[in-house]
């Protein structure tokens, strides 16, 4: 395993939308493209699917210094009111583009720190969403807390506003690694946030936990993971850190000499698989592991889980609308983003635009190839029919798998490929030899972080 880990450990996407973001058209498609795209899209799924919503809320008290999302660092609270109001704009010029009411499969509130605001802001917000649209009645709503500031309040107030699934920001429980990556929380505030969310009625908690960080060692993620089996979560997001500091600087308070190689970071994870998998935990697609009832194992099983910008879901939907500062919004032959700074994001609100940022208009050959990446991120295998039109695309991305062919990564047949599981922590390569994108303009300077 070394020596692959060592051969195959090479930058690789995500892979959580195909083309990855630094691949998509240069210029924003203009805005009558892209709401004919959305409305096209809205028109034949909204009422046999519904639509998601993603809402970003980029405001944390303090960086953390791991972190790769969008953010914006502040104690000042006096934000909540104008961030609320300009996403509420955006969302009515949404409502004004569809047809007929929105039908609400999927809201998810991510960050930042949504709990950075007071549940009375996050009232306003769901609510007036609401009340424009409607919820399917098998509609999933989560959001992201951190454990040191979600509040009993904050749970009652989204749990009485339909939310049923909390997602709290772990990483770690050693101090030494917490105080590094400046994510601090106790063992305490995490328990008494997971006992008090199932006592109020949650029915899904996720913890996020993150292998590779500095500092990180094998007894400190042994510990960890002891601690989390102990309040026994519902799902367990095990990411491998993503060292990009050219991206983040503050990702420049530590160095690689600080990080876990590739062999050893590996480790850590399979430590952490193995312990999961003991006490009754699923791994599902990668990095995320479920207990057996739940619904991302019971749609693995069916080959219904999918993936998009919020990670694996068991929601479905052809149309997901990102509102606030850098959201993506996707309508299945197109994505768009929305401006990364908030002073600009406002002033476009403010003038009665969609404050799109960059975006990029799917050909056939990219959906042909989005299709395949997302099975093989799914289901950990694709296929295709000889007699079908195939891009050539596809065989260049089978010959660039014959040496992972020979490492007993994949198994290639006759229209078909599957990954071992000796390749699952290979996967990301696996979807990169598909990507006609990245190896049609490879990258000058480093975009993505390691594979492995």
């Amino acid at each position: 395993m070394n020596n692959l880990i060592g051969k195959y450990n090479v930058p690789a996407p995500r892979y959580t939308s195909y083309p990855t973001v630094p691949y998509w058209d240069e210029t924003v498609p203009q805005q009558e493209k892209w709401k004919a795209m959305c409305e096209e899209t809205f028109l034949h799924s909204n009422v046999t699917e519904g639509i998601s919503l993603y809402i970003h809320l980029p405001f944390c008290e303090s960086l953390c210094t791991y972190c790769g999302c969008n953010t914006r660092i502040t104690v000042n609270h006096n934000v909540e009111v104008p961030y609320i109001a300009a996403v509420l704009k955006e969302w009515a010029m949404y409502v004004e583009l569809f047809d007929s009411v929105p039908r609400i499969k999927e809201i998810h509130l991510g960050g930042g720190t949504p709990t950075f605001f007071k549940p009375q802001q996050l009232a306003r917000l769901i609510e007036s969403i609401l009340s424009t649209s409607v919820l399917c009645e098998d509609a999933e709503l989560s959001f992201e807390g951190h454990p040191n500031n979600t509040t009993e309040e904050h749970l009652r107030t989204l749990y009485n506003l339909g939310f049923r699934r909390v997602s709290l920001g772990i990483q770690d429980f050693d101090p030494k690694v917490q105080h590094i990556i400046n994510r601090m929380q106790s063992f305490e505030a995490v328990k008494k946030c997971t006992e008090l969310a199932r006592e109020i009625g949650y029915t899904s908690i996720n913890y996020d936990l993150i292998y590779g960080l500095p500092l990180q060692t094998a007894q400190g993620i042994n510990d960890t993971i002891a601690k989390v089996i102990a309040l026994r979560p519902d799902r367990i997001a095990f990411y491998s850190y993503a060292h990009v500091p050219w991206i983040k600087p503050g990702q420049r308070k530590f160095t690689e000499a600080d990080l876990p190689s590739g062999e050893a970071k590996r480790a850590l994870y399979e430590m952490g698989r193995e312990r999961f998998e003991e006490v009754g935990y699923i791994e599902i697609g990668m990095d995320h592991f479920a207990l057996s009832n739940d619904k991302l194992v019971i749609a693995e099983s069916r080959s219904e889980l999918h993936r998009n910008f919020m990670g694996y879901t068991t929601s479905h939907t052809q149309l997901l609308v990102g509102l606030g500062v850098s959201s993506i919004s996707d309508s299945w032959n197109g994505f768009i983003q929305n401006e990364k700074k908030v002073e600009d994001y406002y002033k476009r609100i403010e003038k009665g635009e969609f404050p799109f940022f960059k975006g990029h208009c799917l050909s056939q050959e990219d959906l042909y190839i989005r299709q395949h990446i997302l099975n093989l991120m799914c289901k950990s295998e694709t296929s295709w029919k000889a007699e079908a039109h195939n891009f050539d695309s596809l065989y260049e991305g089978l010959e660039r798998l014959e040496e992972m062919e020979s490492d007993g990564l994949v198994v290639i047949n006759d229209g078909s490929l599957s990954v071992t599981p000796k390749g699952k922590p290979f996967l990301r390569n696996v979807c990169m030899a598909f990507d006609a994108k990245l190896w049609s303009k490879q990258p000058k300077a480093q975009l993505f972080s390691a594979a492995v």
